[in-house]
């Protein structure tokens, strides 16, 4: 699938992107190689392969399986207690006393 240029200057805008003309042309080289790649994978015959929940069992325990094999490599969900508002603000370059104030970036 090859993408156009109209294709490219579409996916800039939904990220809000501002690209200079070289730039556009780029993305549509990459988006393109990018797809030609993908099309080339789906030509592989992947019949007798089984689908994984996981593409590596770098970090797993060999001797488990399934989703077992990785229950160790996340550590515990402990409670503590949070930084104080008080204490998150007191750096911030701008707030009213709650909250963070930041400017816009949205436009649309």
């Amino acid at each position: 699938m090859t993408i156009t240029e109209k294709d490219a200057i579409y996916v800039a805008d939904l990220a809000n992107l501002d690209l200079t003309e070289q730039e556009r042309l780029s993305l549509t080289r990459d988006l393109s190689s990018i797809l030609e790649y993908i099309g080339r994978l789906n030509e592989l015959d992947t019949t007798g392969v089984p689908p994984m929940a996981q593409v590596s069992a770098r970090y797993g325990a060999p001797e488990k399986s399934g989703s077992e094999q990785f229950s160790g490599t996340m550590r515990q969900d402990l409670h503590k207690t949070s930084l104080a508002r008080e204490a998150a603000l007191q750096n911030a370059p701008d707030s009213n006393g709650s909250f963070f104030k930041v400017p816009k970036v949205i436009e649309k």
